[in-house]
């Protein structure tokens, strides 16, 4: 660890990711300037784009399984050490328990996460999550999480992110936790106001057009899905920024007459040019999945546009060979990500903090 202010200004930084997927988190620490060392995921199918881009090892290794020695050799001697990660995040976006006694094991991966800061020591920590886990009858899970830090000596912040306050074009919402054995740390203000949010005009109205189906003769990840000839009626009875409540009868899902359905009113929507997007999820590119219609063109959003929604820049790759693009992992991938921007602004903040 750092022994004063100058040196810790000089050092290196070296960053682990748990859970790292394909890496956007770690791009946008990397492209901070931050020195990525590993990423560790259950999902092999991830280690061509994590290493790519990264420049960075991956381990096909479950966190149950990881040791503190695997970890603590990764770091350069003197280096800040940073430990990263994004617990995945679906037991919290869909809990149906008042306590989390009823089913631990849902949640372990966190205190997976936790173990491993209690084992190696890391200077700073990071992690990233849905904001849902603020909820009160989550808040025991995140609590146990946060005391486990302070009990270890990390002082800790704990921030509700709304994505375009910080130039990410969709109305995402996340939990970002910081905590450092330094002293005090804190996300960075956010950096646009709502008349500066960054929109789904400005951030794909100049890729090519396309019809559903079809795939840009020059970019593969630029492919929308093929539409049934009824979901081709429907989308083009679907007005700019409608959904399909704007629908004639006949072309309405039985389930969306019902009472119950009418609180679904995003579903078969189209998205508008002057606003930030829809969350991106890992069905993003499916056209009955969410807002997920482009704004004028009829069919859904391709993978390139889910994709520079969530800030991956263009170069960014995804596949070996991007010729023979899977939608289905492509959404995968993309919608579990975290936004490269998100990590830039993570990286700002702790290098804020090192100052």
């Amino acid at each position: 660890m750092a022994s004063n202010k100058h040196s810790r200004q000089s050092q290196i930084v070296d960053v682990v990711d748990l859970f790292c997927g394909i890496g956007g988190l770690s791009y946008g620490l990397k492209t901070a300037g931050f020195n990525i060392k590993a990423g560790f995921d259950i999902d092999s199918t991830c280690k061509f784009a994590y290493e790519h881009n990264n420049n960075a090892l991956f381990f096909d290794t479950d966190i149950r399984k990881v040791t503190k020695k695997e970890i603590n050799t990764l770091y350069s001697p003197n280096a800040i050490k940073v430990l990263a990660g994004c617990a995945p995040c679906q037991p919290f976006s869909s809990y149906s328990h008042t306590k989390k006694e009823k089913d631990p094991n849902k949640y372990d991966l966190l205190y997976e996460f936790g173990r491993l800061v209690k084992e190696v020591h890391p200077d700073i920590v990071t992690m990233e999550n849905v904001a849902q886990i603020l909820n009160f009858k989550l808040k025991p899970v995140l609590q146990d999480f946060v005391d486990l830090l302070k009990s270890e000596g990390y002082q800790v912040s704990v921030n509700k992110v709304y994505c375009p306050d910080y130039g990410i074009p969709q109305n995402r919402k996340r939990l970002v936790l910081l905590a450092s054995k330094y002293g005090e740390i804190s996300l960075i203000p956010p950096t646009h106001t709502p008349e500066q949010y960054v929109t789904v005009g400005d951030t794909i109205k100049e890729l090519p057009p396309l019809k559903a189906g079809e795939s840009c003769a020059y970019d593969p990840l630029h492919r929308a899905i093929a539409l049934t000839p009824l979901n081709m009626q429907r989308i083009k009875a679907t007005p700019y920024g409608g959904g399909w409540k704007d629908w004639p009868d006949e072309l309405k899902l039985a389930c969306h007459k019902k009472e119950g359905g009418k609180s679904f009113g995003s579903v078969y929507g189209r998205m508008v040019w002057e606003k930030p997007s829809p969350t991106m999820t890992t069905q993003c590119t499916g056209y009955g999945n969410g807002r997920f219609g482009h704004p004028v063109q009829d069919r859904a959003i391709s993978a390139r546009e889910a994709a520079l929604f969530q800030t991956f820049p263009k170069t960014y790759k995804f596949f070996p060979n991007e010729k023979e693009v899977s939608l289905t992992k492509a959404s995968r991938y993309i919608g579990n990500a975290v936004p490269p921007r998100l990590g830039e602004i993570i990286a700002e903040s702790i290098i804020q903090h090192i100052k």
